[in-house]
């Protein structure tokens, strides 16, 4: 199979294992996207933390050396305007005599007693520029090199009342090997002695800062091994340096992959610089990123299975059923299913074998339902035998009662065979509103001969409605009704109206006698009985009498019901003394010729389908 855009689509469409893993890809991978979008703002965020945090650390830090200069200063303007200081520089002489080597002395027992009172101060030195001495608390007096001398000159002559400060042998050009120089040992003040005074002479005080105690505070910035923090002078050159040198290297560079941060001191101007790997800031997000990784592909590999186990566990069993129904479209009706599961599934494929065996029995029996139909029209012609001899010797009696002149036995005769040929009207149930009438009419002369003539009878049908199918003997139980219990007791002066007219989608059928008509007690116990027929569902009607009573009414409300479904209505109005009228209202829509094949097959099925369930 090609895996092109059509046969993604092919697969798509008919395999359901394929679908199910697409849908749960599409779940599970923008749940991982969003997550690793989640990581890529996480990195923002502790970038801008890590940032943040330098800053702070840094400018904590800046603040403190800045406060340490500060004290330093103030410490050096104390040593350079001390007068006794001063006085004892100014006592000496070009030349290095016992008292200026006394004073020298004294001066040295000065500046290690202030010393001590600063531990950021390394050592003290004051060069005497009469005698060519350097006087140091570390190790007493030397003579200077000459370029060390001369840059001493030179600078305080320079920088006159100010402050420099010196890292190393920047401007000295270095000490000879194997000379000890006062600017050696790392960051140093040097600034004039005497300073309020104009004609001051080129003496020098220079203050030796504790580099290690300089390293301490720039190393305790450094957040992890590989970062690298360096101090940088107001003239840019270094003094303090800590930390990994391959950092170092990378931020001299300008390598990107790495985070610096940088603070200047408003103070001194000096500038303090933290560089450190992005990899060690982001290395908990890379993790994360990791597992994020992981998940992906466990999503893909979860989608895979999860897939196969929900095509195992439903869509294999409904492919079962499939085919199954295939096999029975096919015709074979002997198909079950084997399967041993207890839920939906399983409740299922039982009903669908049950259906089988079901469909099995019910065709079997439909052939053995033809075979009994056979049998059963087979008897119906010769039993037609039984119909052409009675109405044979109604015949016979018929012209029997002409030659003896007896009329009104004869008319009876003539009628009650006409009935009984409409009747059967080769087998037909429908007729028509005017056969009806035709039919019933056959009747009521039976029953007025009966009676003696003491009712007449009125036949109002419309024209449009003459025409329209109707159940045949639908009104006769009504019309018997109406003569047997409204003309009661009457020798004479009975009415009887039949009306048959259309009302909208109606066809209304109506008996109306001027009998003694009902009590209140009984029309409300008709009604009441009718109303339960009404409301019962017709797959439960039936033409076998449930109660001893009403047999005409409750025949015809169930024909009804049966053949015209629930819009079909009978309706007695009644009162006593008045007479009594009866109401069919039949819908058109259901008036047709196949009207009772047609219910007769409803019924059938609601029953058979209320049997299965």
């Amino acid at each position: 199979m090609r895996f092109g855009p059509s046969g993604v689509r092919r697969m798509f469409s008919q395999n359901i294992q394929f679908r199910l893993t697409c849908y749960f890809l599409v779940l599970l991978l923008p749940l991982t996207a969003v997550g690793m979008y989640a990581v890529e703002q996480s990195k923002h965020v502790l970038y801008d933390q890590a940032v943040e945090r330098s800053q702070l650390a840094l400018s904590s830090t800046m603040d403190s050396l800045d406060m340490t200069l500060l004290n330093v200063e103030q410490l050096s303007t104390i040593i350079a305007t001390d007068p006794t200081i001063i006085t004892l520089l100014e006592g000496s002489v070009d030349s290095l005599t016992p008292r200026s080597i006394a004073d020298f002395a004294q001066i040295l027992k000065q500046l290690s007693n202030i010393k001590l009172s600063n531990q950021f101060v390394q050592k003290i030195s004051i060069y005497h520029e009469a005698s060519n001495t350097l006087l140091t608390t570390g190790y007493g007096a030397r003579q200077p090199e000459t370029e060390e001398r001369q840059w001493l000159t030179d600078t305080v002559n320079r920088i006159g009342s100010g402050i420099l400060y010196e890292s190393g042998r920047a401007g000295t050009g270095g000490a000879a090997a194997g000379v000890q120089s006062v600017f050696n040992d790392g960051l140093s003040l040097v600034r004039s002695m005497d300073l309020y005074n104009h004609r001051r002479q080129p003496n020098a005080l220079i203050i030796s800062l504790d580099p290690s105690e300089l390293r301490a505070a720039v190393k305790s910035l450094l957040p992890s091994a590989n970062a690298y923090v360096s101090l940088y002078g107001q003239d840019g050159s270094l003094i303090v340096g800590e930390g990994s040198a391959e950092t170092a290297e990378a931020a001299a560079r300008g390598g990107p992959g790495l985070l610096s941060v940088t603070i200047r001191s408003n103070y001194s101007n000096w500038q303090m610089t933290l560089s450190q790997p992005k990899r060690e800031v982001f290395r908990r997000t890379e993790s994360i990123q990791w597992y994020l990784y992981m998940i992906a592909g466990l999503s893909v590999v979860l989608a895979f299975i999860i897939s196969w186990t929900v095509y195992k566990g439903i869509a294999s069993p409904v492919k079962k059923l499939m085919q199954g129904m295939k096999q029975i479209s096919a015709g074979m009706l002997d198909v079950r299913i084997d399967y041993k599961r207890a839920d939906e599934l399983g409740f299922l494929t039982e009903t669908f074998n049950r259906m089988t065996l079901n469909q099995k029995n019910l065709i079997e029996n439909h052939y053995e339902q033809q075979l009994h139909l056979a049998q059963t029209e087979l008897k119906f012609l010769q039993s037609q035998i039984n119909p052409h001899f009675l109405y044979n010797t109604l015949d016979s009696i018929y012209w029997t009662s002409q030659n003896y002149e007896a009329e009104e036995i004869g008319e009876m005769v003539l009628n009650l065979s006409k009935f009984f040929r409409l009747s059967l009207n080769k087998g037909n149930d429908v007729f028509t509103v005017k056969m009806s009438i035709e039919h019933l009419n056959y009747y009521v002369r039976i029953q007025q001969l009966k009676f003696l003539g003491s009712f007449e009878v009125e036949y109002r049908i419309d024209p449009e409605a003459e025409e329209v199918p109707m159940l045949k003997l639908l009104l006769q139980p009504i019309v018997e009704n109406a003569i047997l219990h409204g003309m009661e007791g009457r020798s004479e002066g009975g009415r009887l109206l039949v009306v048959g007219r259309l009302d909208g989608a109606f066809l209304e059928l109506s008996v109306a006698d001027n009998g003694k008509g009902m009590t209140e007690e009984r029309i409300e116990y008709i009604r009441s009985e009718l109303g339960e027929l009404r409301r019962r569902p017709i797959r439960l009607l039936s033409l076998h009498p449930e109660k001893n009573d009403l047999f005409g009414l409750r025949n015809v409300m169930t024909r009804i019901r049966l053949c015209y479904g629930e819009e079909a209505d009978l309706a007695i109005e009644s009162r006593e003394g008045e007479g009594t009228r009866t109401i069919v209202r039949l819908p058109l829509e259901r008036c047709r010729y196949d009207v009772y094949a047609q219910a007769s097959r409803e019924a059938a099925g609601s029953k058979g389908r209320e049997e299965a369930s």
